[in-house]
């Protein structure tokens, strides 16, 4: 008989990438880490690892092993939210990821609501954006993951993962200062730019969307911190694309222009381990956070 716990640290390995990451992460020695996966090894009669360099990668019969323990875990996942729906009240711990803007606008008022509708709920709150946070969440890091997708820019759905969409968040091009009236992006060619960090879904749409408008964005600033992307813009520095999150439920500081309609809405989603969605935990925040985003509409 295969062990779980043993089949859980190689899908830890196959997630986390080396055997160090899985130890820091679990609390472990990397020789400890390595002892569990050689018995698994024996357990399972065929090599489950194979060196490459100075790391390790699975074998083709480990990746068969890591997909029948990824089912067995979405069960125990299912099974854990069907027996704290049996009880009364909302206990425990979730862990929640939420990239900057959300946790700014959206988060403090779903804590408040928690906390005066269970008490008994812990909920811990890490600032991380999607592109980290979601292999967080399938590495069990997190229970929840609160993820964005940008107009015409869907992003990759990894396996393993349920979605849930919050609601809207429309985007406006923020000026760096006084402009006549019909400007737009095509007028902002020469302008300085700042955008987020390359990569990044945020900008791949904004790079999409300035092409689009015949020219290449001058991005002289880069930083996933839309607070200092407001504050770049209010000082005349730079021209922004910016979530109407960023405002907090105030009036815009800085004048804006609304983009054209069918470029101008992301959409916000919330991201569960598959099988952990239905966790009344899960449902419960989810829940606060679409009641304060429904309410800012």
């Amino acid at each position: 008989m295969l062990d779980l716990h043993r089949l859980r640290l190689l899908r830890e390995l196959k997630h986390r990438g080396t055997l160090a990451a899985v130890a820091e992460a679990l609390s472990y020695s990397p020789s400890s880490i390595s002892q569990q996966l050689s018995v698994l090894e024996r357990e399972a009669g065929v090599p489950l690892l194979e060196p490459v360099g100075r790391r390790v990668r699975l074998t083709a019969q480990a990746e068969i092993l890591v997909a029948h323990t990824e089912a067995v875990l979405e069960r125990l996942e299912r099974a854990e939210a069907d027996l704290a729906a049996s009880l009364r009240g909302i206990a425990g711990v979730l862990r929640v990821a939420a990239f900057q803007t959300a946790a700014l606008a959206l988060v403090p008022d779903a804590l408040s609501t928690l906390r005066d509708a269970h008490p008994r709920l812990r909920v811990e709150i890490t600032q991380r954006e999607p592109e980290s946070a979601l292999p967080g969440l399938l590495a069990r890091d997190f229970d929840l993951v609160i993820t964005e997708e940008y107009p015409g820019d869907p992003s990759p759905r990894p396996a393993g993962i349920e979605y849930a969409e919050l609601g809207a968040d429309e985007i406006s091009l923020a000026l760096p200062g006084p402009a006549p009236r019909g400007t737009g992006l095509r007028e902002l060619a020469e302008t300085p730019w700042v955008m987020e960090p390359a990569g990044t879904a945020s900008r791949l749409w904004a790079t999409r969307l300035c092409r689009a408008a015949g020219f290449e964005p001058d991005v002289r600033f880069e930083s996933t911190d839309l607070l200092l992307h407001l504050r770049l813009v209010e000082r005349g520095h730079a021209a922004a694309l910016l979530p109407g999150l960023v405002w907090s439920g105030r009036p815009p500081a800085v004048p804006v222009v609304r983009l054209p309609e069918e470029d101008r809405t992301r959409r916000l989603f919330t991201a569960a381990r598959r099988g952990g969605g239905s966790h009344p935990a899960v449902r419960a925040f989810r829940d606060a956070l679409a009641a304060g985003l429904a309410y800012r509409d």
